[in-house]
Protein backbone atom coordinates (compact mmCIF):
# COMPACT_ATOMS: atom_id res chain seq x y z
CA UNK A 1 0.00 0.00 0.00
CA UNK A 2 0.76 3.55 -0.56
CA UNK A 3 1.22 5.45 2.89
CA UNK A 4 1.48 9.12 4.07
CA UNK A 5 5.49 10.65 4.67
CA UNK A 6 6.73 10.77 8.11
CA UNK A 7 4.09 13.73 8.53
CA UNK A 8 1.59 11.05 9.88
CA UNK A 9 2.51 9.77 13.07
CA UNK A 10 -0.41 7.29 13.41
CA UNK A 11 -1.72 4.81 10.85
CA UNK A 12 1.02 5.45 7.94
CA UNK A 13 3.90 5.00 10.85
CA UNK A 14 1.87 1.42 12.30
CA UNK A 15 1.47 0.31 8.64
CA UNK A 16 4.96 0.92 7.74
CA UNK A 17 6.63 -0.69 11.15
CA UNK A 18 4.03 -3.20 11.62
CA UNK A 19 2.39 -4.14 8.73
CA UNK A 20 -1.24 -3.98 9.84
CA UNK A 21 -3.35 -1.64 11.43
CA UNK A 22 -6.09 -2.52 13.90
CA UNK A 23 -5.50 -6.16 14.14
CA UNK A 24 -8.04 -7.19 15.96
CA UNK A 25 -10.78 -4.99 13.25
CA UNK A 26 -8.90 -6.34 10.34
CA UNK A 27 -9.90 -10.24 12.00
CA UNK A 28 -13.19 -8.80 12.18
CA UNK A 29 -13.31 -7.97 8.15
CA UNK A 30 -11.80 -11.81 7.28
CA UNK A 31 -14.55 -13.11 9.64
CA UNK A 32 -17.55 -11.24 8.92
CA UNK A 33 -16.96 -10.95 4.50
CA UNK A 34 -17.59 -13.79 2.40
CA UNK A 35 -16.51 -13.38 -1.56
CA UNK A 36 -20.06 -11.51 -2.90
CA UNK A 37 -20.03 -9.30 -0.22
CA UNK A 38 -21.50 -5.89 -0.11
CA UNK A 39 -19.70 -2.71 2.33
CA UNK A 40 -19.39 0.45 3.32
CA UNK A 41 -16.43 1.93 4.56
CA UNK A 42 -17.23 5.90 5.53
CA UNK A 43 -13.71 7.10 6.40
CA UNK A 44 -11.67 5.41 4.44
CA UNK A 45 -8.82 7.40 4.66
CA UNK A 46 -5.94 5.98 2.95
CA UNK A 47 -7.79 2.98 2.16
CA UNK A 48 -6.53 0.35 4.14
CA UNK A 49 -9.67 -1.41 4.80
CA UNK A 50 -11.21 -0.72 1.54
CA UNK A 51 -8.31 -2.71 0.04
CA UNK A 52 -8.77 -5.38 2.53
CA UNK A 53 -12.81 -5.73 1.89
CA UNK A 54 -12.35 -5.34 -1.38
CA UNK A 55 -9.82 -8.64 -1.52
CA UNK A 56 -12.51 -10.84 0.73
CA UNK A 57 -15.95 -9.90 -1.62
CA UNK A 58 -13.66 -10.54 -4.35
CA UNK A 59 -15.15 -9.61 -8.06
CA UNK A 60 -18.55 -10.38 -7.00
CA UNK A 61 -18.65 -8.05 -4.58
CA UNK A 62 -19.18 -4.40 -3.89
CA UNK A 63 -17.67 -2.08 -1.72
CA UNK A 64 -17.97 1.86 -1.27
CA UNK A 65 -15.46 4.26 0.25
CA UNK A 66 -16.31 7.71 1.16
CA UNK A 67 -13.09 9.80 1.88
CA UNK A 68 -13.52 14.14 1.99
CA UNK A 69 -10.14 14.54 2.43
CA UNK A 70 -8.12 15.34 -0.80
CA UNK A 71 -4.89 13.98 0.15
CA UNK A 72 -5.95 11.14 1.55
CA UNK A 73 -8.51 10.49 -1.11
CA UNK A 74 -5.96 10.41 -3.71
CA UNK A 75 -3.81 7.71 -1.69
CA UNK A 76 -7.32 5.82 -1.45
CA UNK A 77 -7.72 5.92 -5.09
CA UNK A 78 -3.74 4.83 -5.96
CA UNK A 79 -4.33 2.20 -3.15
CA UNK A 80 -7.20 0.89 -4.79
CA UNK A 81 -5.46 0.97 -8.47
CA UNK A 82 -2.03 -0.79 -6.93
CA UNK A 83 -4.28 -3.91 -6.06
CA UNK A 84 -6.27 -3.98 -8.99
CA UNK A 85 -9.62 -3.26 -7.44
CA UNK A 86 -11.53 -0.57 -9.63
CA UNK A 87 -14.08 -3.02 -10.88
CA UNK A 88 -15.48 -3.82 -7.32
CA UNK A 89 -14.72 -0.87 -5.39
CA UNK A 90 -16.52 2.51 -6.22
CA UNK A 91 -14.78 5.55 -4.33
CA UNK A 92 -16.24 9.13 -3.90
CA UNK A 93 -14.33 12.23 -2.13
CA UNK A 94 -17.25 13.15 -0.23
CA UNK A 95 -18.23 12.95 3.81
CA UNK A 96 -21.42 11.57 5.02
CA UNK A 97 -23.98 13.71 6.83
CA UNK A 98 -27.50 14.01 8.04
CA UNK A 99 -27.25 16.96 5.97
CA UNK A 100 -26.23 17.32 2.46
CA UNK A 101 -24.31 20.29 1.32
CA UNK A 102 -20.78 22.39 1.39
CA UNK A 103 -18.97 22.11 4.60
CA UNK A 104 -15.76 22.61 5.85
CA UNK A 105 -13.21 19.52 7.24
CA UNK A 106 -10.82 20.85 9.91
CA UNK A 107 -7.40 19.14 9.52
CA UNK A 108 -5.12 17.29 11.94
CA UNK A 109 -1.16 18.06 11.32
CA UNK A 110 0.15 15.09 12.45
CA UNK A 111 -2.50 12.49 12.57
CA UNK A 112 -4.32 12.43 9.19
CA UNK A 113 -6.95 10.25 9.86
CA UNK A 114 -7.83 12.67 12.92
CA UNK A 115 -9.58 15.18 10.05
CA UNK A 116 -12.93 16.53 11.57
CA UNK A 117 -15.68 17.95 9.97
CA UNK A 118 -16.29 20.29 12.97
CA UNK A 119 -14.23 22.83 14.61
CA UNK A 120 -13.55 21.22 18.23
CA UNK A 121 -10.68 22.42 20.15
CA UNK A 122 -7.40 24.65 19.18
CA UNK A 123 -6.88 25.92 15.75
CA UNK A 124 -6.53 23.87 12.71
CA UNK A 125 -6.34 24.48 9.02
CA UNK A 126 -9.23 23.79 6.85
CA UNK A 127 -10.63 22.45 3.65
CA UNK A 128 -14.08 22.87 1.80
CA UNK A 129 -15.57 19.49 1.49
CA UNK A 130 -18.53 17.82 0.02
CA UNK A 131 -21.38 16.54 2.65
CA UNK A 132 -23.70 13.55 1.12
CA UNK A 133 -26.87 12.17 2.93
CA UNK A 134 -26.03 8.37 2.79
CA UNK A 135 -29.60 7.08 2.16
CA UNK A 136 -29.55 9.37 -0.72
CA UNK A 137 -26.80 8.36 -2.19
CA UNK A 138 -26.79 4.52 -1.56
CA UNK A 139 -30.34 3.93 -2.45
CA UNK A 140 -30.80 1.94 -5.89
CA UNK A 141 -27.14 1.13 -5.70
CA UNK A 142 -26.69 -1.30 -3.58
CA UNK A 143 -28.51 -5.04 -2.98
CA UNK A 144 -27.61 -4.64 0.71
CA UNK A 145 -25.07 -3.85 3.04
CA UNK A 146 -23.12 -6.93 5.07
CA UNK A 147 -20.56 -4.62 7.04
CA UNK A 148 -20.71 -0.84 7.48
CA UNK A 149 -17.73 0.80 9.17
CA UNK A 150 -18.03 4.14 10.09
CA UNK A 151 -14.84 5.79 11.61
CA UNK A 152 -15.31 9.66 11.16
CA UNK A 153 -13.76 11.68 14.12
CA UNK A 154 -16.93 12.38 16.33
CA UNK A 155 -19.69 13.00 13.15
CA UNK A 156 -20.37 8.69 13.82
CA UNK A 157 -23.93 10.46 14.65
CA UNK A 158 -24.87 12.28 11.66
CA UNK A 159 -23.25 9.71 9.23
CA UNK A 160 -25.78 6.92 11.05
CA UNK A 161 -28.99 9.38 11.05
CA UNK A 162 -28.31 10.05 7.37
CA UNK A 163 -28.02 6.14 6.63
CA UNK A 164 -30.74 5.07 9.07
CA UNK A 165 -33.41 5.90 6.84
CA UNK A 166 -32.40 3.32 4.45
CA UNK A 167 -30.45 0.87 6.46
CA UNK A 168 -34.27 0.22 8.04
CA UNK A 169 -35.69 -0.13 4.38
CA UNK A 170 -33.51 -3.01 3.97
CA UNK A 171 -34.60 -7.10 4.41
CA UNK A 172 -31.58 -8.01 6.30
CA UNK A 173 -29.53 -5.40 8.81
CA UNK A 174 -26.02 -5.17 8.33
CA UNK A 175 -23.35 -5.70 11.27
CA UNK A 176 -22.20 -1.88 12.06
CA UNK A 177 -18.52 -1.70 13.00
CA UNK A 178 -18.27 2.07 14.52
CA UNK A 179 -16.15 4.42 16.55
CA UNK A 180 -17.71 5.36 20.06
CA UNK A 181 -15.90 8.33 21.29
CA UNK A 182 -18.32 10.34 23.46
CA UNK A 183 -15.79 13.57 23.95
CA UNK A 184 -15.78 14.11 20.29
CA UNK A 185 -19.55 13.53 19.63
CA UNK A 186 -20.16 16.13 21.95
CA UNK A 187 -17.65 18.59 20.35
CA UNK A 188 -19.94 17.86 17.12
CA UNK A 189 -22.62 18.92 18.61
CA UNK A 190 -24.45 15.12 19.59
CA UNK A 191 -23.32 12.33 22.42
CA UNK A 192 -22.15 8.94 22.95
CA UNK A 193 -25.72 8.14 24.39
CA UNK A 194 -27.44 9.55 21.41
CA UNK A 195 -25.41 7.82 18.81
CA UNK A 196 -26.33 4.40 21.17
CA UNK A 197 -30.10 5.00 21.24
CA UNK A 198 -29.79 5.68 17.17
CA UNK A 199 -28.00 2.57 16.15
CA UNK A 200 -30.85 0.37 18.72
CA UNK A 201 -33.05 1.36 16.36
CA UNK A 202 -31.64 -1.17 14.34
CA UNK A 203 -32.48 -4.00 16.89
CA UNK A 204 -29.50 -6.00 16.69
CA UNK A 205 -27.41 -6.93 19.53
CA UNK A 206 -24.27 -4.48 20.79
CA UNK A 207 -20.67 -5.67 21.09
CA UNK A 208 -17.47 -4.11 22.76
CA UNK A 209 -14.31 -4.81 20.17
CA UNK A 210 -11.80 -5.67 23.01
CA UNK A 211 -8.58 -4.72 21.64
CA UNK A 212 -6.45 -6.05 23.84
CA UNK A 213 -8.16 -9.58 24.53
CA UNK A 214 -9.28 -9.62 20.74
CA UNK A 215 -13.01 -10.90 21.02
CA UNK A 216 -16.30 -9.58 21.10
CA UNK A 217 -17.72 -8.94 24.66
CA UNK A 218 -21.60 -8.98 24.38
CA UNK A 219 -22.99 -5.33 25.65
CA UNK A 220 -26.16 -3.40 25.60
CA UNK A 221 -27.63 -0.03 24.59
CA UNK A 222 -28.27 0.63 28.20
CA UNK A 223 -24.98 -0.10 29.62
CA UNK A 224 -23.05 1.43 26.64
CA UNK A 225 -25.22 4.68 26.73
CA UNK A 226 -24.01 4.87 30.31
CA UNK A 227 -20.26 4.52 29.86
CA UNK A 228 -20.19 7.20 27.47
CA UNK A 229 -22.32 9.31 30.07
CA UNK A 230 -19.78 8.49 32.80
CA UNK A 231 -16.99 9.32 30.06
CA UNK A 232 -19.05 12.56 29.31
CA UNK A 233 -18.49 13.57 33.59
CA UNK A 234 -14.99 13.33 33.28
CA UNK A 235 -14.14 16.18 30.76
CA UNK A 236 -11.57 16.50 29.27
CA UNK A 237 -11.54 12.45 28.90
CA UNK A 238 -11.13 11.31 25.65
CA UNK A 239 -11.86 7.47 26.22
CA UNK A 240 -13.10 5.60 23.06
CA UNK A 241 -14.26 2.37 22.05
CA UNK A 242 -14.78 0.41 18.41
CA UNK A 243 -18.46 -1.31 19.16
CA UNK A 244 -20.06 -4.11 16.59
CA UNK A 245 -24.16 -3.62 16.11
CA UNK A 246 -25.16 -7.06 14.85
CA UNK A 247 -25.42 -10.43 15.21
CA UNK A 248 -21.82 -11.02 16.20
CA UNK A 249 -19.47 -13.95 14.81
Amino acid sequence: MHVHGSNDTIVSTTLREQRIWEPYETRLFLKILKPGGVVVDVGANLGYFSVLAAALVGESGRVMAFEPDPANFRLLQENIALNEYGDRVTTLQAGLAEEPGAGHLYLSEDNLGDHRIFRGEGARQTCDIQLLNGSEVLRGQLPRIDLLKVDTQGSEYSVIAGLLPLLLEMPGKPQVLVELTPFALRQAGSSGRALIALLERLEQPFWIVDHIEHQLVASNASALARWCDNVDACSPDEGFMNILVGEGL
